[in-house]
């Protein structure tokens, strides 16, 4: 279950114009609700957007519900990724007043150490197909 697709379809808008008419804030509280309903299922994989470990709500409820996986990757994979997806500039909002990959380095060099702190494990991500990702996932979770 994909957190960002869930917020999207409770709100019937996408995440940019949430960010635009609700604020970070506002969106980060639609997050801690989708969360919160996602992880009382059993025995499903919840994908998180990068920011929703920030709040340390979110955090507590990740911990006590199940197992973190940081799905790392560079900030030139991150860049391409986005890049590659026609969706992502009229779906994402910037996060920062530099965008591309001043901004993604700058998010994750602030984002890093909560990754670290919150992720059970870590799985690399770089140069790997989204079937290999997978597999990595899968194994991780055995």
């Amino acid at each position: 279950m994909d957190t960002d697709q869930r917020i999207e379809q409770q709100a019937g808008r996408s995440i940019a114009e949430i960010f635009f008419e609700e604020g970070e804030e506002g969106f980060r509280d639609r997050e801690t609700r989708i969360i919160r309903q996602l992880v009382a299922d059993d025995n499903q994989v919840v994908a998180l957007g990068g920011g929703a470990v920030l709040r340390e709500e979110n955090r507590r409820i990740l911990a006590a519900e199940g197992r973190t996986l940081w799905l790392r990757a560079s900030v030139e994979a991150i860049h391409q990724r986005l890049a590659g997806d026609l969706s992502t500039a009229a779906s994402r909002p910037d996060l920062t007043s530099q965008g591309g990959l001043d901004e993604i380095r700058q998010l994750l060099d602030r984002r890093t150490p909560v990754y670290q702190s919150c992720a059970d494990q870590t799985v690399e991500t770089d140069g790997i197909t989204p079937q290999q990702v997978t597999d990595r996932i899968l194994a991780a979770l055995e």
